[in-house]
């Protein structure tokens, strides 16, 4: 019973790993599609449009993750390499649909996300990592 308890603990601490990686990354992927330091945009300037792209791919890589962590059957290895492996493969995806999003609609969608207002587009790019995420968290089962 014990053992069990530190395999559970063991394992939490693993998959709280990869998925700060993961977390971490994402926030890089987020900082480069917007012009300017992504932490001063939303910390300093409280720039509403950063602040939804960047929450959009923390729940979307969140999805992802406890999806492939509940899918791992309690294989720790297996369970660790498909959680990785599904979250760069939603991270991957995310940004491409950003950069198909910006190059189909006007303007860059990059600047866009940067200004003061909510722009429209920021909830279109949004909505697709939400929706990208949930398409693999289907996958995956």
């Amino acid at each position: 019973m014990f053992q069990e308890l530190l395999f559970g603990l063991s394992a939490a601490i693993a998959y709280g790993i990869v998925g700060a990686v993961l977390m971490v990354l994402g926030y890089v992927l987020v900082d480069l599609a917007t012009p300017g330091k992504l932490r001063d945009l939303i910390w300093v300037h409280r720039n509403a449009n950063a602040a939804i792209l960047l929450v959009s791919g923390l729940i979307g890589v969140g999805i992802i993750l406890t999806t492939a962590i509940a899918a791992s059957s309690n294989d720790l290895v297996y369970g660790l390499i498909g959680t990785l492996a599904y979250g760069l493969l939603g991270l991957i995806l995310m940004g491409l649909s950003f950069l198909l999003i910006d190059a189909i609609t006007p303007g860059r969608l990059g600047d866009e996300l940067s200004t003061a207002s909510i722009h429209p587009g920021t909830w279109v790019s949004a909505s697709s990592h939400v929706v990208i995420a949930t398409i693999i968290a289907a996958a995956i089962w």
